[in-house]
């Protein structure tokens, strides 16, 4: 039985710790917060509860995964897991409304030539049928395995309409990716679906995953793809209970929890990881370490030392001079009932993409800055996510209702989130925008509450409260994230911000793969 010592409490951090646990090992988790769950927060008032992070679940198997794996209880005798349907509505800018059922390829096709014209659908449905070669072909390496040592070979983009055929797994990682003429998916989607609306529909894919369609890979087409080939679901009460559910499992695998305990160093000895000194002095010593934050917070622990391997990229898809975006969400309480033919989930897309993108990310590389003194207005008119789930447990009573509007913004840092006025006036685009699905918003406001990037900055301790976005092939790795096996033995990582990256399922993989590599060694090439 070997003594195990994680760095948070987050999804990835837990999911790590209960497989640990099962696997008879002794874990003990040290959390600087004084709750678990990291991004996936709780805000509570007036008996209206919302999340502070995700909203929706994607790849729900990784969680029955994790709690077959763990206890008696699945996931669905432990949750109350329901798939959203329909998926969402769309509303563009020139009154286009496109209502997407859940889970159905002929659906969406269907709704798409019904909104925007004959032949739509069948231009969906060809470049969903690419993105899911480019699925085929990486989702063991980039998703099930953990990171090659030679991982520079899934910067080729596997997006099928790339031109070359060579590389790994048959040539499909070299098909362009990383290589001058690479498309992005901003040109795949001009290319390939033509109409703007349909272009807007699969860009907002990317920006929803922090991700910006003039510069991410072709790849990022899996995105959608997911979504409509494995649904979206949603957790009774919200996806804080999914974080409850979750350390309550690792509580009944007799995991210890420390928290309001500071990791301020990890101890290293004979060259290995051999514990952590906390903020009191205190040394828990250990034989393996899993830090379950950002990586870029790990030299600090280490004296200065890195310990990504050789070229790996802790700031994937950073764009010169800033980190990935933020969310700007604001928790609304409404007064009156939420009508029976409401929504779950509607995109309020934005009438200047181009100016939001710029205001979110920057000008692309080559065209300037475009910031005054190193700062970024906030984007005039951001595409917003309304989200309206139809649970009692999120309200006082049938007679209100809770709702969450948000939106995709750049970081603390490139805009100043400091003041309120960024803040409010962002939250008041949110609501003008929002009107367009729940008319009469504003008059059903009994009050509201805004968290920007600082307030994810100060729950997970991100700089400038960057949220992670997934991996990705293509681009020449640069949306790939540190490995979770690095260079000083011992010391291993989980959590959004290391392989495969950000999101609930994602989180939960980066888990299941630092048990893998504990248990079975560092040879361990996933399960098979």
């Amino acid at each position: 039985m070997a003594r195990i010592a994680v760095i948070g409490a987050g999804m990835g951090a837990m999911a790590a710790a209960a497989r640990l646990a099962v696997a008879g090992h002794r874990v003990v988790v040290y959390e600087r917060g004084r709750t678990h769950g990291g991004a996936v927060g709780l805000f509570e008032r007036d008996g209206f509860r919302f999340d502070t992070g995700p909203g929706l679940l994607r790849l729900p198997a990784v969680y029955r995964d994790l709690f077959v794996k763990t206890g008696k209880e699945t996931l669905e005798q432990t949750v109350r897991l329901t798939q959203v349907d329909p998926a969402a509505r769309h509303l563009f800018a020139d009154g286009t409304d496109v209502l997407l059922p859940n889970a159905s390829r002929a659906g969406v096709l269907r709704a798409l030539d019904g909104a925007f014209g004959p032949g739509a659908g069948e231009r969906w449905s060809a470049l969903v049928n690419r993105a899911r070669e480019a699925w085929d072909a990486t989702r063991r390496p980039l998703l099930e395995e953990p990171l090659r040592a030679d991982w520079q070979a899934l910067g080729g983009d596997p997006y099928p309409a790339a031109p070359v055929r060579r590389g790994w797994f048959g040539g499909l990682f070299a098909r362009g990716g990383g290589r001058p003429g690479a498309p992005t998916l901003a040109e795949v989607a001009r290319r390939e679906l033509v109409d703007p609306r349909a272009v807007a529909f699969l860009e907002s894919h990317a920006l929803a995953h922090g991700l910006d369609p003039r510069t991410a890979p072709a790849s990022a087409t899996v995105l959608p793809y997911l979504e409509q080939t494995f649904g979206t679901w949603y957790v009774g009460g919200g996806m804080r209970a999914l974080a409850d559910a979750l350390y309550e499992r690792c509580g009944k695998r007799k995991v210890e929890f420390c928290f309001e305990a500071e990791v301020t160093g990890i101890v290293e000895k004979d060259g290995r990881a051999a514990g952590v000194q906390l903020a009191d002095g205190t040394v828990a010593e250990a034989d393996v370490v899993v830090a379950g934050i950002d990586p870029a917070l790990l030299p600090a622990l280490l004296g200065g030392q890195e310990p990504w391997r050789e070229g790996e990229d802790v700031t994937p898809g950073r764009g010169p001079g800033s980190g990935p975006p933020g969310r700007l969400s604001v928790f609304l309480a409404l007064r009156g009932g939420r009508p029976d033919d409401a929504v779950h989930r509607t995109v309020v897309h934005t009438p200047d993409r181009a100016a939001e993108l710029t205001a979110v990310f920057g000008e692309t590389e080559g065209k300037g800055s475009g910031d005054r003194d190193g700062l970024r207005a906030p984007s005039a008119h951001p595409t917003v996510t309304v989200l309206r789930p139809d649970d009692p447990a999120t309200r006082p009573d049938d007679g209100h209702e809770a709702v969450t509007l948000s939106a995709v913004v750049a970081p603390h840092g490139p805009v100043d989130w400091t003041g309120a006025e960024a803040a409010g006036q962002t939250a008041d685009r949110l609501i003008t925008a929002a009107e367009a699905a729940i008319p009469g918003l504003r008059d059903r406001i009994l009050w509201r509450e805004v968290r920007t990037p600082r307030h994810i900055a100060a729950d997970t301790g991100v700089a400038g409260g960057s949220v992670p976005g997934p991996a990705l092939a293509g681009a020449g790795g640069r949306y790939l994230h540190p490995a979770n096996l690095t260079r000083l033995p011992g010391l291993h990582l989980a959590g959004g911000w290391s392989h495969p990256g950000g999101g609930l399922a994602h989180a939960g993989m980066s888990g299941a793969l630092v048990a893998g590599l504990i248990v079975e060694g560092q040879d361990w090439r996933g399960s098979q």
